[in-house]
């Protein structure tokens, strides 16, 4: 035996070891990523999108090209100005709204070094084009200039010929050829040819920089029933916290996720109240919940309930002296240093800070200023990046900032009375503390400087906004800000996700998101580089992903290329059959007390139902008539009109009439006395009036 064991492993030794089994087939990662490619969304046409670097837009069955979002009349006019593009202006690969054509939307071109090679990558062949048309090999020769090799001066071409430039000479001899589109995106002209124009300079600084936005491709994160309203993704960016109106909170981890991109529990903080707000701790061990309800939530990582902070008494006036709120819930923030600190604001007109280890007392309140007596709700509320400055948003519009520091009190330091015409739903800082941003119901997004308060220092207007939880945020280098927008009645622009340049403060771009949904919150994640976008309307809800296989890293990717695990032989599960074991009368449980009432009212007898009136003949002493129903009724129309006599006779005649017969025939009082008298005795009267 043992040497036939030897023989054996000195045979095998001879194979690999993936000998005789069988190799899964894969589907590539190009492959599966085309599948959620994001069609274009943000052209007009496709002859549009070819000069601006873009793949043409998908078409329907009909043949028409699927526009959307809707453009604007300033974004068709812009459109029209790109159709002969300027070779002194940098183009992107995306439409960039309009406004910045030197700045580059959407995947960058990849970097190519001194000898040619793309740096990070292979070197491709010469003449290679990336995806969006972009050349990636090392720089070719200008048309009509031959490649020399060695001293041979064959002068062949190598790669396809290049499309004829606006300063060849070949168009000059042919004048209609200026109309025709380019083919291929627009390349940039040697830096040799820039004109030194005072009016059509490009700075070196706008050539090079390039926004990074990941948006080619998209998945949607679904199970909610309505707007998602609240939205929370971990500092690794593994998990993903989405709340919605329909009081639901959903968890979703990339890691343990596939394909089918389900969520892996689904907790309901509070039956009937709405979801308003979802905030990580800084060590992504446990989460924030705020609710329409008076009492915030803390749930550990997996989704178990840690506690909730205790509700005040709703009879004291003075707010500070309770001990929470009484009112439900607008938003909540946990602190972004500290992982014992939250803060929550309430329509009570308070903002709270708590303590998590202590659910029964609050270490801070702040009433913030009004403008007019009573209560007004706090309808946002945040913390600056090192957790030392609040801000909180009024329900009149007024904006208001406390610096937390020793002995600082509840008045706020800064104090701007007119910020919005309408309530706040949303505020941000910026990471150096000399920005805020601002988001409301009236439409508009506004850009604050804090040394000087007393004016916006921006305005984008043009933003409609149907939601309390539309919020602002920025990109992980905070060059660009975005919001959602909402779907305003008879418009035929869905929802949209809008950037804007923080340095020249003017609109980048516009993403469609959907036709149909509103775009609630959003969310930029730096380390998976990442767009986040809640949607959705009284019917259904999602959570969309915007990512770019290139330049994006894991979330998305990761549950992407999983495939879900195939169904085999042990998941087949038989229906049961159900025997019901109270289909005898014998088994049947006693009926509800709905049917024994029902029951009882038809019984004449248990429900004293009074006796109905006889319609045919009388018989058992009542009176039946055919066409009436009454004693009175039956008497009138047999023998007519009844005149009562006895009225108007005399009582003692009336009685002396039956005297006779009641002497002949005594039938009660009289028998009774025949015997012992039978006489009848009269009393003898002592009136003076009868002798």
């Amino acid at each position: 035996m043992e040497d036939d064991a030897e023989i054996y492993d000195g045979i095998r030794a001879q194979f690999p070891l993936s000998f005789g089994k069988q190799s899964k087939s894969q589907t590539p990662l190009e492959v599966i990523h085309n599948a959620t490619r994001r069609s274009t969304v943000s052209a007009a046409s496709d002859a549009a999108n070819s000069e601006l670097g873009m793949k043409p837009s998908t078409s329907n069955s009909d043949g028409k090209n699927n526009v959307f979002p809707s453009l604007s009349s300033s974004s068709k006019a812009w459109l029209e100005s790109v159709r002969k593009p300027n070779p002194k202006v940098k183009i992107g690969g995306n439409l960039d709204g309009g406004r910045n054509q030197g700045r580059l939307i959407g995947p960058p071109r990849p970097v190519v070094d001194e000898s040619g090679s793309v740096m990070g990558h292979h070197n491709p062949p010469q003449g290679s084009y990336a995806d969006d048309g972009t050349e990636i090999g090392p720089p070719r020769p200008p048309p009509g200039v031959s490649v020399e090799d060695g001293d041979d001066d064959d002068g062949v071409e190598i790669g396809p010929p290049r499309p004829p430039q606006d300063g060849d000479a070949a168009d000059d001899d042919d004048d209609d050829d200026d109309d025709e589109p380019m083919v291929g995106p627009p390349r940039p002209p040697p830096s040799g040819q820039i004109e030194s124009d005072s009016d059509d300079d490009v700075d070196e600084e706008d050539m090079d920089d390039v926004f990074r936005v990941p948006m080619s491709n998209e998945i949607v994160l679904k199970g909610h029933t309505k707007v998602v309203s609240a939205l929370a993704v971990d500092h690794s960016g593994s998990r993903v916290l989405s709340g919605s109106y329909d009081y639901t909170v959903r968890m979703y981890d990339f890691q343990g996720m596939n394909a089918r991109l389900q969520s892996f529990r689904q907790l309901e903080p509070f039956e009937g109240h709405q979801i308003r707000g979802l905030s990580w701790s800084p060590t992504s061990d446990r989460f924030l919940c705020v609710t329409g309800s008076a009492q915030a939530k803390i749930y550990d990582r997996d989704g178990l309930t840690l506690g909730e902070f205790v509700k005040g008494d709703m009879y004291i006036r003075d707010l500070k002296n309770t001990k929470g709120h009484i009112s439900g819930l607008t938003c909540g923030e946990w602190h972004p240093k500290t992982k014992e600190t939250i803060l929550t604001s309430s329509e009570d007109g308070s903002i709270r800070i708590w303590d998590v280890n202590d659910f029964k007392s609050q270490k801070q309140v702040m009433k913030p200023k009004l403008s007019r007596p009573g209560r007004v709700p706090v309808t946002t509320c945040t913390w600056n990046r090192e957790g030392k400055i609040l801000a909180g948003g009024v329900g009149d519009g007024s904006i208001q900032i406390w610096n937390i520091k020793a002995g600082w009190g509840s008045r706020p330091d800064i104090y701007v009375g007119s910020g919005h015409t309408d309530d706040i739903t949303g505020l941000k800082f910026s990471s150096d503390d000399l920005i805020l941003l601002s988001r409301s119901f009236d439409g508009s997004l506004k850009v604050w400087d804090l040394r000087k308060m007393k004016e916006a220092l921006q305005v984008f207007d043009g933003l409609p906004n149907h939601y309390a939880q539309t919020n602002i945020a920025f990109s992980p280098d905070e060059q660009l800000v975005l919001t959602g927008t909402s779907v305003e009645k008879g418009s035929t622009t869905g929802g949209l996700l809008c950037f804007y340049d923080r340095r020249k403060l003017e609109l980048a771009g516009r993403v469609g998101i959907s036709p149909t949904f509103s775009v609630v919150q959003c969310a930029w994640h730096p380390r998976l580089n990442q767009i986040l976008a809640t949607a959705g309307h009284k019917h259904e809800g999602g959570t969309h992903i915007l990512y770019d296989p290139n330049i994006s890293e894991r979330g998305a990717l990761v549950c992407v290329a999983r495939a879900p695990r195939k169904h085999s032989v042990d998941d087949f599960h038989a229906e049961p059959v159900i025997h019901n074991p109270h289909a005898l009368p014998l088994f049947r449980d006693n009926p509800s007390r709905k049917r024994q009432r029902e029951k009882m009212l038809k019984d004449p007898l248990k429900s004293h139902k009074p006796e109905l009136p006889i319609t045919g003949p009388g018989h058992g002493g009542r009176v039946g008539s055919t066409k009436g129903s009454l004693l009175t009724q039956y008497l009138l129309k047999q023998g007519g009109l009844i005149k009562e006599t006895w009225m108007e006779e005399d009582p003692r005649e009336a009685i002396l009439k039956y005297a006779d017969v009641a002497a002949k025939d005594p039938k009660f009082i009289a028998p009774a006395y025949a015997q012992t008298q039978p006489e009848t005795v009269f009393a003898k009267s002592d009136s003076d009036d009868e002798k």
